[in-house]
């Protein structure tokens, strides 16, 4: 049996949001049906295993969006991850970083930007997907 994903929770049917996978739980997700796995985690954070390799030999697809800190979190980076969750042949999706915080951040400026939410609302859909440490930074760049 493979170990969870560390931070794995399954906030909406078809997104998945967690800390970093081992290449054995990427092989479980492909036997749960997911479909594709989005990385925010720079290449300069090693997995310990080449990620990109590991999921493109499930077939799984893989979809690379480095957010190294809070100066990552842009709008390009938020439309990139909205681009991959609006395809519906990529879901259902592991979003993952190291921790899960990173992409909480994402869904947080997602929800603001992009599908309208308030300031609070969007933090509390960042908290849903794991937003933890980088909320301040949330609420700094919503403010801008």
């Amino acid at each position: 049996m493979t170990a969870p994903i560390p931070g794995f929770q399954r906030p909406e049917p078809d997104v998945a949001i967690a800390g970093q996978p081992s290449a054995e739980q990427l092989a479980q997700l492909k036997r749960d049906g997911f479909v594709s796995v989005v990385n925010l985690r720079p290449a300069s954070e090693q997995a310990g295993f080449d990620e990109h390799a590991e999921v493109g030999r499930l077939g799984l697809g893989y979809f690379h969006i480095p957010i190294a800190d809070a100066r990552a979190l842009t709008r390009e980076a938020v439309t990139a991850l909205d681009q991959v969750l609006r395809a519906r042949e990529n879901l259902p999706v592991l979003v993952h970083c190291g921790s899960g915080n990173r992409v909480g951040a994402l869904f947080a400026l997602r929800a603001a930007w992009l599908e309208g939410a308030n300031v609070p609302d969007a933090i509390e859909i960042g908290r849903l997907h794991g937003l933890a440490k980088l909320e301040d930074d949330v609420r700094r760049i919503l403010a801008t």
